[in-house]
């Protein structure tokens, strides 16, 4: 019912730029402090999070020898500045917040995040997808979120091993020697005249298990589900067949991992000061992170069409990979609920208000995109 009424009410919040993400998470909020606590589908957390798995394999797969064909220095400056930016906070979390390393860690790395699904589907929708700045989007895109997810991995790993008894550093050094032996493997694969693998339990199967791998190292999941796209791409050198198998487990099971997230927020955090005052430090050092990616924007780049307060819009938004770090830390134990709840009121705001500059600023240029877009 949940997930019906977040499909139904999807398109009039999308009107006032508010995307299904921030519908699906208040639905959740309302559940989760109402009829249907989240221990009580806790079990199930495995299938709703089948939906993030798939989305952060078909990254792997996008991870390609040539990602840096196009404007390779204006996008490695803006990941730089991306991930680099957001350590400006890494004293005032530790000292300020009294927060230990791997708990400010994440908090970066949410920060550090960028949503930009929202962000590309908002640009079709406009007709600006291929624009010198939606096409510097796209390249970005793929690239920015690799090294947040670096980020998560160390935060994850260190947390395991100060809270959790984790694998810790030991269990990090083997699952990166597992990535490096799958490499060896696939190439002896191909050597061997192996056939490219194509099945869908195949698929399933390598994202799974590599997943798992990751998970049970250190490393996260989400880190492990990745490089099995990386592997996969290797085996296969069409993975566009897969198109329509990976769309349909994101369709489906997106939607319920949002609703999920949503239901894990306590509604009595959200009565707590520190909640709001966290929330309000995430935000301002979220936004000025992003201002701070225009710099790697030069008059080469604008003479060439690319909007600066465009990409900067553009980058503004956490969107989902936000909420995945920001849940797979609460699960790992690394942050509690208060700080949960802090970091999904600065995703969702600089979701919607990225999205709505975003709206705003290609609504005042329409001649320039129109004349862009045709080059």
């Amino acid at each position: 019912m949940g997930l019906a009424l977040a499909r139904l009410s999807a398109g009039t919040m999308a009107r006032w730029a508010v995307p299904a993400i921030v519908v699906e998470l208040v639905i959740g909020f309302v559940l989760g402090n109402s009829l249907l606590p989240f221990a009580a589908i806790k079990p199930l957390s495995g299938l709703t999070e089948l939906g993030v798995l798939t989305l952060f394999f078909q990254v792997g797969l996008e991870v390609r020898g040539d990602l840096l064909a196009s404007r390779r220095g204006t996008i490695v400056r803006l990941v730089a500045l991306s991930c680099l930016a957001p350590l400006l906070g890494y004293w005032p979390l530790t000292l300020g917040f009294g927060m230990a390393p791997a708990t400010a860690l994440l908090c970066l790395t949410c920060v550090a995040a960028t949503g930009t699904g929202v962000t590309l589907r908002l640009l079709a929708q406009r007709g600006a997808l291929h624009t010198p700045s939606g096409r510097l989007l796209v390249g970005v895109s793929v690239l920015d979120d690799l090294p947040a997810i670096g980020l998560l991995s160390l935060s994850v790993a260190l947390g395991g091993s100060n809270w959790n008894g984790g694998p810790g550093w030991p269990g990090m050094v083997l699952g990166l020697g597992a990535a490096a032996a799958s490499v060896v493997l696939a190439d002896l694969w191909h050597q061997r005249g192996g056939a490219p693998p194509s099945s869908p339990l195949t698929v399933l199967t390598l994202m799974i298990g590599s997943a798992w791998v990751g998970e049970a190292s250190g490393l996260t999941s989400l880190l492990g589900a990745l490089w099995g796209g990386v592997l996969f791409n290797r085996l296969n050198p069409e993975p566009q067949r897969l198109e329509g198998l990976l769309t349909l487990l994101s369709e489906v099971f997106l939607p319920l991992y949002f609703i999920s997230v949503g239901m894990r927020i306590q509604a009595g955090s959200l009565l707590q000061s520190q909640a709001w005052v966290l929330a309000l430090f995430l935000l301002l050092l979220a936004v000025v992170s992003k201002l701070l990616c225009g710099l790697g924007i030069n008059a080469n780049d604008r003479r060439n069409g690319i909007d600066r307060w465009l990409v900067i819009y553009g980058l503004m938004p956490r969107g989902l990979p936000g909420l995945v770090f920001a849940s797979t830390a609460l699960a790992a134990g690394v942050i509690n609920a208060v700080q949960f709840s802090a970091l999904v009121l600065m995703v969702s705001f600089t979701t919607v208000v990225g999205l709505i500059l975003l709206e705003r600023r290609l609504q005042g240029q329409p001649k320039t995109i129109g004349a862009t877009a045709g080059g």
